[in-house]
């Protein structure tokens, strides 16, 4: 089974930058596709970026495109999101994402390995 746990999340100004991580235990991770999704209050989980087992492909949502970057390393069994110019639409409770299938995409019925969620809250 796999473990995922998110960190880096936080408060940050308009504009400011937050580098969150995903730490995966119990079993490797490097065949796996990662991805983020958020969630807002009162709204529903959305996709944000995904990356493939070897990080030559991701993907993103439109709103994120030029400001987030996803990265992983493999041979620490990471995830990255790397989040610039953060607007305040960006708060979100941001979930890390696993599938071992090889085929996640932007659905999140994709990923079967989920964490718990870290808080990111950008003030205007």
């Amino acid at each position: 089974q796999v473990q995922l746990v998110e960190s880096g999340g936080g408060l940050v100004q308009a504009g400011g930058s937050l580098r969150l991580s995903c730490a995966a235990s119990g079993r490797t991770t490097s065949t796996y596709v990662m991805a983020w999704f958020r969630q807002a209050p009162g709204k529903e989980r959305e996709f944000v970026a995904s990356i493939n087992w070897s990080g030559g492909l991701t993907s993103y949502r439109d709103s994120v495109k030029g400001r987030f970057i996803i990265s992983r390393d493999n041979a620490n069994n990471m995830a990255y999101l790397l989040m610039n110019s953060l607007k305040p639409e960006d708060t979100a409770v941001y979930y890390c994402a696993a599938d071992p299938s090889g085929r996640g995409g932007s659905w999140s019925g994709d990923y079967i390995h989920w964490g718990q969620g870290t808080q990111v809250t950008v003030s205007s």
